[in-house]
């Protein structure tokens, strides 16, 4: 299949592997930098605040979503929430089998407008139910890099 070759039906979308003659940097941005500061150096998570709205965002934004407001509120938000949604993954990207299936969920934060996606551990797959209320378990401050996977994943408390 070329890159110009036309999908006409979803079982038709194949990954494309190769190389891409392109350059590129991607950032975090403002808001992103600082989110992955605090979580890098003190091992917590910060949100946005809207004045207006009353909406606190994580990940943090610099405007608001619904009314445009410049967000210049950070706030200390629990590493704590609960289980909007989750899938058990039984494959790698790769498409390879996993040695054994592992949880990814979207965790709400308490006290929140947003959430993560994130791995659940310390429970097995078919334990996780929607609702589970759940907390961050960082990595050592020596192993954190300033990325998401400075979480090592969120356990049911």
């Amino acid at each position: 299949m070329s890159v110009l070759h036309r999908i006409e039906h979803l079982h038709d979308a194949l990954a494309w592997e190769g190389d891409m003659p392109t350059q590129g940097r991607y950032t975090v941005g403002i808001a992103g930098e600082k989110f992955f500061r605090e979580i890098q150096e003190n091992g917590r998570f910060l949100g946005t605040v809207c004045p207006t709205c009353g909406i606190t965002y994580v990940p943090p934004r610099l405007y608001c979503e619904r009314c445009f407001a410049h967000l210049e509120e950070w706030v200390e938000v629990p590493a704590t929430g609960r289980v909007h949604t989750f899938t058990i993954v039984h494959l790698d990207l790769d498409g390879n089998p996993l040695p054994e299936p592992r949880a990814l969920a979207f965790v709400h934060l308490d006290g929140t407008d947003g959430g993560l996606v994130h791995y659940l551990g310390e429970v097995k797959p078919d334990q996780v139910c929607i609702g589970m209320c759940v907390e961050a378990v960082f990595k050592d401050k020596a192993e954190r890099k300033g990325s998401i996977l400075d979480i090592a994943y969120f356990k049911p408390v």
